[in-house]
């Protein structure tokens, strides 16, 4: 924590200050009973449970989220503290969540200042939606006795948004101030993970209004934090097995599933379909001259001028090693030639800084270039294999003609299989 920036430093130790703040202030206004105590036992059990369960899940998800807002499941039984319990047992369950992540999903490693601002936020947010919710139903809690009709309906909902909004805002501050050189829109996330926390706030409602009620019933509703867990995980798995890690283009393997696909819609809808194989001239001498970190610098600046050069639908993969594969639909010779063009030229003007700079070697590479195949179909060929094969010989075509061009495949002769007799 110390090694932080000066503004950083401070920003972190006023959320942390007025986090204190108000623990102090609230800690004698609202008593303790015997209820509130049996509650909040309750409430530490599921949650215990829960994050017990899912722990391993969350490991994945929240080093996933470096560098991004981590949009947790723990608000569920935070929300549910909120609703039900005096500020000090709130506050107690949010120490709780946050400890159990450091000691079980951290491991103890890590910057444990992290998670304490992380509580801080939690905390001024449990306050300000709290605030909510006493202008809304003019009582302290447990608020949920007092949330009926339409009033108590408005109240919950807006103490819902300014508990998540005053925690998001918070943590967004202090990613976009501890991390200047990145791009401030990955900082926000992805706004469908503002999903996860309306879903816990919703079911952590569901939980307190239940232990005002019916308390037995909740060992019932602890399958659903586990299940929504797995359900967050489940679409990372997906972009991980669909995107090459290197430079965040399609995976070879789901390209090729997009393009079979691709295929037979323009089969059935009587369209055209073209393909482009990009082999960036003389990659291997870039590799065994300035290393790898350059050579795999130089892979993530083509694949950004070839995303930047194709058209709005049209889909890049990482084929292999310094092949690229591009996929047209609805496109003919003459479009496939100058997107071609284009990423050709876009190529060209690359120039990628050295991040380990070898005696004799420049601090930054330039003058790229590709060699580029094109076939379209069913002006080349009718079955991917043979239209891939024949994007793929148009560009060792191109190396031979002298690089740094594009090449049209032609027309291809394709093959059938020979038809079985029904009886031999």
């Amino acid at each position: 924590m110390w090694k932080l920036a000066t503004p950083v430093f401070g920003y972190v130790l006023v959320v942390d200050a007025l986090a204190l703040l108000v623990v102090v202030s609230t800690t004698a206004l609202v008593p303790v009973t015997t209820q509130s105590l049996l509650w909040c036992g309750l409430i530490l059990a599921g949650e215990i449970v829960h994050l017990e369960a899912a722990q391993r899940i969350e490991r994945i998800r929240e080093l996933a989220a470096d560098g991004r807002p981590h949009m947790h499941l723990q608000s569920i039984w935070i929300f549910a503290g909120l609703l039900l319990l005096p500020p000090p047992l709130a506050t107690l369950v949010i120490v709780v969540s946050y400890v159990h992540s450091w000691v079980r999903v951290y491991k103890r490693r890590g910057v444990i200042h992290r998670k304490v601002f992380s509580g801080a936020t939690v905390i001024l947010a449990c306050a300000a939606s709290g605030a909510v919710l006493w202008a809304g139903t003019g009582q302290l809690a447990p608020y949920v006795p007092h949330l009926d009709g339409f009033g108590g309906m408005l109240a919950l909902l807006v103490s819902g948004i300014v508990y998540f909004g005053l925690n998001y805002v918070l943590v967004i501050v202090a990613i976009l101030m501890s991390n200047p050189g990145k791009p401030p829109r990955q900082a926000f996330g992805n706004p469908s993970d503002v999903l996860i926390v309306l879903a816990a706030v919703g079911v952590g409602c569901g939980i307190a209004l239940v232990m005002t009620v019916r308390p037995w019933l909740l060992p019932v509703l602890m399958v659903t934090p586990v299940a929504l867990h797995i359900g967050l995980l489940l679409p990372q798995f997906q972009a991980a097995a669909r995107t090459d890690s290197k430079t965040a283009l399609l995976a070879p393997e789901f390209w090729v599933q997009l393009a079979r696909n691709e295929l037979a819609r323009a089969a059935e809808l009587s369209s055209t379909a073209g393909v482009l194989m990009i082999d960036i001239d003389h990659f291997k001498a870039i590799d065994d001259g300035n290393g790898h970190l350059a050579g795999d610098e130089v892979l993530r600046a083509v694949a950004a001028a070839i995303q930047g050069s194709v058209r709005g639908g049209d889909y890049v993969g990482r084929f292999g090693g310094d092949e690229f594969v591009v996929l047209l639909p609805g496109t003919t010779s003459a479009e496939i030639a100058s997107v071609a063009d284009r990423i050709r030229t876009a190529i060209a003007r690359i120039e990628v800084p050295v991040p380990v700079i070898r005696p004799g070697k420049p601090e930054v590479i330039s003058g790229l270039t590709a060699s580029i195949g094109a076939a379209v179909y069913p002006e080349t060929a009718t079955e991917y294999t043979i239209l891939l094969q024949a994007a793929d010989d148009a560009v060792f075509e191109a190396k031979a003609g002298g690089r740094d061009r594009v090449v049209l495949a032609t027309a291809r002769t394709e093959l059938t299989r020979p038809e079985i007799p029904d009886v031999l």
